[in-house]
């Protein structure tokens, strides 16, 4: 008796790829969230929205602060696209969509001077500078225009979640190696009750590594993220290959080494 061929084709279900929703009910959330996190973050992957990223992140609480401001715009910014998705011709909808991370972007602007205007005046230009970030204006044309408003949402706040992951490792890391202190002026963006969240971790008479927190520091920590994260990818895909049963192709058969031959 002859043993039939087993079909290995893979059908790839367009419905559940983040990319390919087109207004489909049936959305793979925790691909969304895989791909803001990890698999397609902006900063480790995308590399956009590098200028603001290095040139703040000299303290966990101006990258914080920085992160934060780019997740709201881009949230915002994703959840308005979505909704006039369409009623916007292609011909305008870039200019449109320029238009919209703007109007957000002053809101936020205008909201750090009132309620965090020191961090606001530490941060300067580079709050007003998202507007230009990449990433914003990416996510909306090539996902919030083609996607629902929920879908659109979660991958607005995953997108800038993931960005403000980078920013907040970035940021601690350049702190600890250059001042050795984690947390330092807190306050500035959660009040006064955030002051004693200062961690001294070397002591007083720690010198301090001053290419930490010089521009160079940032690229050499950037980099290095980035080098980890292509080498955790590289074990977790290895180690998905050497879990796979093996085949060996014999005539017109197929056998699975691992399970049992009929």
């Amino acid at each position: 008796m002859t043993t039939p061929i087993e079909s290995t084709e893979l059908i790839e279900d367009k419905a559940t790829s983040p990319e390919g929703t087109s207004d489909s009910n049936l959305v793979d959330y925790s691909e969304i969230s895989k791909n803001g996190l990890w698999k397609n973050n902006p900063a480790l992957v995308q590399l956009l929205g590098l200028c603001p990223l290095l040139a703040v992140s000299g303290s966990v609480v101006n990258a914080a602060g920085l992160g934060l401001a780019t997740l709201v715009v881009l949230v915002g910014s994703n959840v308005v696209v979505s909704l006039i998705r369409n009623v916007v011709s292609d011909a305008v909808k870039l200019p449109v969509f320029v238009m919209i991370i703007a109007a957000f972007t002053t809101c936020t602007e205008l909201l750090m001077r009132a309620y965090t205007f020191e961090l606001y005046q530490i941060l300067g230009i580079f709050i007003p500078l998202i507007v230009t970030n990449c990433a914003i204006l990416g996510r909306a044309d090539a996902f919030a225009c083609k996607n629902k408003l929920v879908p659109s949402a979660v991958d607005g706040f995953m997108m800038g979640s993931g960005f403000l992951l980078v920013l907040l490792c970035i940021g601690a890391v350049r702190e600890i190696l250059g001042t050795g202190i984690l947390f330092a002026d807190m306050q500035l963006l959660f009040g006064e009750g955030a002051r004693t969240w200062r961690l001294e971790l070397f002591g007083e008479n720690y010198p301090g590594l001053l290419v930490a927190i010089l521009p160079p520091g940032a690229f050499i920590v950037a980099g290095f993220l980035i080098a980890l994260k292509n080498a955790i990818d590289n074990a977790v895909e290895k180690r998905r290959l050497a879990a796979q049963p093996k085949t060996i192709v014999k005539g017109a058969r197929r056998v699975r080494t691992t399970g049992a031959i009929g």
